[in-house]
Parts: C-alpha cells; sequence; structure tokens
C-alpha cells in the first residue's frame, strides 16, 4: 500500500472519529441541558444538531448526502455545543457548592 493511501485512510479514520465523539458530546449535552432546563434555544440547537449527527453517522462516509451536509452540521454543532457550555458555565456552576 503506498504511504499517499494510508496517509488518507488514517485522516479518514480520524476524520470518523472525531465525528463520533461530536455526535456523543451533543448527545450528552442535550440530556444535561433537557434536565439543566436551559433555554429553548440552546436545546433545540442541540437536538438538531445531535439529530443530523446520527442520521449521517448511518450512511456511507462517501455518500452525497454525507458529503454535502458534514461540513454545515459540524459547523453549527460545535456552535451549539460552545453556547451550552457558555450558558452552562454561567448559570449552573456559579450555584454548585465547593468544598
Amino acid at each position: 500500500m503506498a504511504k499517499q493511501q494510508r496517509a488518507r485512510q488514517r485522516d479518514r479514520a480520524e476524520t470518523q472519529l472525531d465525528f463520533s465523539h461530536l455526535r456523543r458530546d451533543a448527545r450528552t449535552a442535550l440530556e444535561l441541558a433537557v434536565v439543566a432546563l436551559a433555554p429553548w434555544e440552546v436545546i433545540q440547537r442541540l437536538a438538531s444538531s445531535a439529530g443530523l449527527l446520527e442520521a449521517l453517522s448511518e450512511l456511507p462516509a462517501d455518500s452525497a448526502p454525507v458529503v454535502a451536509l458534514v461540513p454545515k452540521v459540524l459547523t453549527r454543532a460545535e456552535k451549539a455545543l460552545k453556547d451550552w457550555q457558555e450558558w452552562r458555565t454561567q448559570h449552573l456552576e456559579a450555584r454548585l457548592p465547593r468544598g
């Protein structure tokens, strides 16, 4: 196997792993946001991201929908997770007892 082909396979595997981690993070954040009664907009954006990531994970990585949608979905999911983290820090962590 040529070095270039191995490098492409390694990059693809890393991308799929990153995608898998983002999908898991989005699902977990959604569950926590629901339990924390986060604002509807935060919950809705996490739900949309988690659902899209889940749906795309079921398709072949080189299929047209995946190729077309993944860049947009990744950007939206990362933004939704960032917004969730900011809300959580501002509204929940300040109330947690430190001991």
